[in-house]
C-alpha cells in the first residue's frame, strides 16, 4: 500500500492561514430573525404589519439612567406633599369596591371593618356598582377610596399594606 499523504512545506501552510483569515474578514451569515413581545406572546418581527414594525424602530428600552432630573424631583415632592393629606386625621369616610368572586378582596373587607372609619361596601358585580365604579375610575377590584370632610378623594389603596400605610399614621395622630 502507498501513502496518500501529501506533505506540505512551512510556506503552504502559512499561505492557507492567509487565505482563511482573508475569508473570514469578509463573511456575510443569514439574516438574524429577531423576536419580540407583542399582546402577550413572542412573534417574529418580519412577521408583523407595517404599523408594528414601524412601532418596534421608534420603540426606546427603558432605563432609570435616561430619566431626567426634573422627573425625579417632581415625583419626589408630589409624594411629600400626599404624605401628610394621608395623614390628617378628620372626618374620613370611604367606599370599598369589591367583586363575589374576588380572591383579594376579603383581607380589605376585613381591614374596612376594623376601621372607626365610616364606609360602605358596592359590589361591583351588580349593575349599580358597576356604574358607580365607572363613574369613579374603579377598574380594579378591591379598591378601597378614602374621602375627607369635603367629599374629596385623599387616597385610593388596593391591599391591606397600601390601607395601613393610610390609616396607620392617622391612629398615631390621634
Amino acid at each position: 500500500m502507498e501513502n496518500t499523504m501529501k506533505t506540505r512545506d512551512l510556506a503552504e501552510v502559512d499561505a492557507e492561514i492567509k487565505a482563511a483569515k482573508e475569508a473570514l474578514k469578509d463573511v456575510h451569515g443569514k439574516e438574524t430573525e429577531v423576536y419580540a413581545r407583542i399582546v402577550g406572546y413572542y412573534r417574529a418581527v418580519r412577521n408583523w404589519n407595517k404599523g408594528k414594525t414601524e412601532e418596534f424602530k421608534h420603540r426606546k428600552m427603558f432605563s432609570v439612567d435616561n430619566v431626567p432630573e426634573a422627573i425625579t424631583q417632581d415625583a419626589a415632592e408630589k409624594e411629600k406633599v400626599s404624605a401628610p393629606v394621608k395623614a390628617v386625621a378628620g372626618d374620613l369616610h370611604y367606599d370599598f369596591f369589591f367583586r363575589q368572586t374576588c380572591p383579594n378582596c376579603p383581607p380589605v373587607k376585613a381591614y374596612v371593618a376594623e376601621l372607626s372609619v365610616s364606609g360602605k361596601s358596592i359590589n361591583v358585580d351588580t349593575k349599580e356598582g358597576l356604574a358607580q365604579a365607572a363613574a369613579k375610575g374603579v377598574f380594579a377590584a378591591p379598591t378601597v377610596i378614602v374621602y375627607n370632610e369635603n367629599n374629596e378623594e385623599v387616597a385610593r389603596a388596593h391591599n391591606v399594606q397600601e390601607l395601613s400605610a393610610i390609616f396607620e399614621p392617622v391612629a398615631l395622630a390621634v
